[in-house]
């Protein structure tokens, strides 16, 4: 067996249903690692090592009375925008430095009830917007890791810990999961509670989690899915099954996918461009039906939309603080605090009709298709001045679609390569089951980053 740090959450849980491995073997083997490597990575905020340690002791006392859950036992890493009772969330800002919430956000509160011991929050870019965090790329430490949810995407990346929450106003699950080389799903908007996760824009958010497999994402999903009256934005939908779905497939299963090229093709390096089409003609060869697919014309002005939604709603969610403190405030959230409050309500208001436009149109186009394919985002990880350009994943954010990042391969720097899919609204089990077969036929990803560049 592997060392237990380098455990899937899946693997992990079956190695202590069959008495092979325990919780607390587990952490300790996961807390080894942290300790190891986050001197140089800067992943974690606030780390709860004692707290996991009591819970992985209790995880392990109600195995032996039976008393267990789907994430029975394995630690999982917050992004430090998700409320958790008695445990510092600072947003990673001098604003919230000291603030300790007194109650768990929703998704805290279905990962506990299903058995997860929290290890404690991942360092945020500042409220989880552009401003540069102190995380490092473990692939190479001159190259960015991404943002927002950068200390989650690098601790899964390096074996921190099997799965990170994180969250998507733009790009900030699948772009710092793409940079690393691990999988990256948001869901479709409504399909998972934000109750207790601080705001940056109230009708993009969405929450996601990174991993190292397919199906440990599928797992989440299963976890966290479902209605919130709490969440003015959540939906009663069909509960997603998306584990036991990936498992069940057949030796039969052919997905349908629509290769998306135009504007996707054009705005990724050559490198990229080659490494997505060498890709697909793998998947083809798997036996996949792959047609080219079109974007609907409302796909222009579809960047300016998130913009304009973006700045204004994280300007009212801000309005208090920034009032009281504006010199706490880091540059690149203080530019989208002053413009957010200029954009005239016109704008915002036609912003919102074009997203109405394009989310319509994507699920029709859509129609027939199990998932459509694209590079996750247009180069590798670029230099540490910002976090990526959210180009690539920004679209499907506005039309509140599902997309997972899988990784596919490494650059000629060495540095992980991603493909997304992108799905129908609430089609999210199709998408993961897309992912998953691709997973098979692409085989292993990119592996551990070196010894060196960690």
């Amino acid at each position: 067996m592997n060392a237990p740090w380098q455990l899937s959450a899946l693997e992990a849980s079956r190695a202590m249903a069959a008495g092979r491995l325990t919780s607390r073997a587990l952490t300790e083997s996961l807390l080894a690692r942290i300790r190891q490597l986050d001197g140089k990575l800067h992943v974690w905020e606030t780390l709860d090592a004692e707290g996991a340690l009591r819970a992985a002791a209790a995880a392990d006392a109600a195995k032996r009375r039976d008393r267990t859950g789907a994430l029975h036992g394995i630690p999982i890493g917050l992004k430090d925008i998700y409320y958790t009772n008695g445990l510092r969330t600072s947003m990673s800002s001098k604003v919230f430095r000291d603030f300790v919430p007194q109650y768990d956000a929703a998704f805290v509160e279905r990962v506990k009830a299903a058995g997860a011991i929290v290890l404690g929050k991942t360092v945020t870019t500042e409220f989880a917007t552009g401003d540069p965090s102190p995380t490092v790329n473990p692939w190479d430490h001159s190259h960015t890791p991404g943002g927002s949810s950068s200390g989650s995407a690098v601790g899964v990346a390096v074996g921190m810990m099997p799965i990170a929450s994180g969250s998507q106003t733009a790009g900030s699950v699948v772009r710092p999961a793409a940079y690393n080389g691990v999988v990256g799903l948001k869901p479709t908007y409504g399909l998972v509670s934000r109750y207790g996760v601080f705001p940056c824009s109230w009708t993009l958010d969405t929450l996601g989690w990174m991993t190292r497999t397919v199906a440990d994402a599928a797992l989440v999903l299963d976890v966290v899915a479902g209605y919130d009256q709490r969440d003015p934005a959540s939906v009663r939908a069909r509960e997603p099954k998306a584990l036991a779905a990936i498992e069940s497939m057949g030796s039969g299963y052919s997905p349908r996918i629509g290769l998306v090229a135009g504007y996707f093709s054009q705005k990724s390096t050559l490198e990229v461009n080659e490494h997505v089409l060498e890709t697909v003609e793998r998947l083809k060869v798997g036996g996949a039906r792959v047609e080219p697919f079109e974007l609907p014309a409302s796909f222009d002005g579809i960047h300016e939309a998130q913009v304009a939604i973006d700045y204004t709603e994280c300007s009212l969610a801000h309005r208090r603080t920034f009032g009281a403190q504006p010199d706490d405030y880091a540059p690149n959230i203080r530019s989208r605090v002053e413009v957010g409050a200029v954009i005239p309500a016109s704008a915002y208001v036609q912003a919102q009709r074009v997203r109405r436009r394009f989310r319509a149109d994507m699920d029709e186009a859509l129609e027939g298709f199990d998932a459509i394919v694209m590079p996750s985002t247009p180069s590798p990880a670029g230099d540490t001045s910002t976090t990526g350009d959210p180009m690539f994943q920004s679209p499907w954010t506005v039309a509140g679609l599902p997309e997972l990042t899988l990784p596919s391969g490494l650059s000629r720097g060495g540095l992980p390569i991603g493909i997304q899919f992108v799905g129908r609204g609430f089609e999210d089990t199709a998408v993961l089951r897309v992912a998953a077969w691709a997973e098979a036929v692409l085989g292993a990803g990119p592996g551990w980053p070196g010894e060196d560049a960690a």
